[in-house]
């Protein structure tokens, strides 16, 4: 009987995943099932998305505030609201699909929360170090830090979503491009709809930021998507599935885990001002090589698309 539960229970947890592919080890095997037991809840409860985007976010805030002190009971209990609040993240998204209540609110909701979380473990960890008497070049080396950061996740991100939308047909809704998303902006008023049009804007820019970063990755998406209508033809598929899923594992070092998994190792020792520099060397140095990866593989995949269409 408990195998033809967990037989019958696994289908539904793969629903509320991307994709599997997409997934890390520790997502898959940890995230993910908190997630999907949370989601079950969240929905008996008919909490929306949304909702369960601000608890994370006001989870992981409180935890970066616990890194200030100098204390390690003080900074495990904010480890453990940093590993709620990750959960909780997983959870907005996975009680989204379960629900079939995906939107574009949700997704930029639950990207202001992330960011939030993340300025708040840089700026109490700043200030820690501050108070105990440390040069004020702290600042400039947390900032270049926390741009870093926020560089490498909407690059990560980007590529993730841009892997869904060529490999995947769920979640292709989940790549906005900034000249829709300008459309939608100017229909907006300030008046009429000042919440929904600054959750715009944020939004907007964080598009724009992604598509700078990555510019290969939008010509081949703006491309596909004129030449081919959404429908992706199977050879392009293949072809991009072939030379991007190798690149995923590395992608996924510049996402929330790995991040968080080194950040308690030095609050353990304490000496969290590493975390600042392993934003900046290790993390940086693999971001650049994945640029230069990225936009190699876009313009090989650029030329198929064409040759493609060509052809036919």
């Amino acid at each position: 009987m408990p195998a033809d539960v967990v037989h019958a229970a696994a289908p539904k947890i793969e629903s509320t995943f991307k994709a599997r592919e997409v997934e890390g080890v520790f997502d898959l095997y940890f995230y993910r099932p908190i997630g999907f037991w949370l989601a079950q809840v969240f929905a008996r409860l008919q909490m929306t998305p949304a909702g369960v985007s601000l608890l994370a976010g006001i989870f992981g805030v409180v935890a970066g505030h616990l890194y200030y002190y100098r204390n390690l009971s003080v900074n495990v209990a904010g480890m453990v609201l940093h590993v709620c609040a990750n959960a909780f993240d997983n959870a907005d998204g996975q009680l989204a699909r379960l629900t079939h209540r995906e939107s574009r609110e949700g997704r930029i909701v639950d990207s202001i929360a992330d960011h939030l979380v993340f300025v708040s473990v840089y700026l109490h960890l700043t200030l820690r170090y501050l108070f105990e008497g440390s040069s004020p070049a702290i600042c400039l080396l947390a900032l270049a830090a926390g741009v870093s950061h926020a560089l490498q996740g909407a690059a990560a991100d980007y590529y993730r979503n841009t892997y869904l939308y060529f490999v995947t047909t769920r979640a292709r809704t989940d790549l906005d491009s900034s000249s829709e998303l300008r459309s939608d902006y100017r229909k907006l008023t300030w008046r009429q709809a000042p919440w929904h049009k600054l959750l715009l804007a944020l939004y907007l820019n964080f598009t724009r930021q992604q598509e700078m970063l990555a510019p290969r990755l939008k010509t081949l998406r703006d491309v596909a998507a004129q030449l081919f209508h959404g429908k992706i033809p199977d050879s392009l598929r293949t072809r991009y599935r072939n030379l991007a899923s190798p690149m995923l594992k590395w992608w996924r070092l510049l996402m929330t885990n790995i991040r968080m998994l080194v950040l308690f190792a030095l609050l353990f020792i304490s000496q969290p001002v590493y975390y600042f520099w392993f934003e900046l060397i290790p993390l940086n140095l693999l971001f650049v090589y994945l640029l230069f990866r990225q936009k190699k593989m876009a313009g090989s995949l650029l030329k198929i698309a064409e040759s493609g269409q060509n052809s036919t």
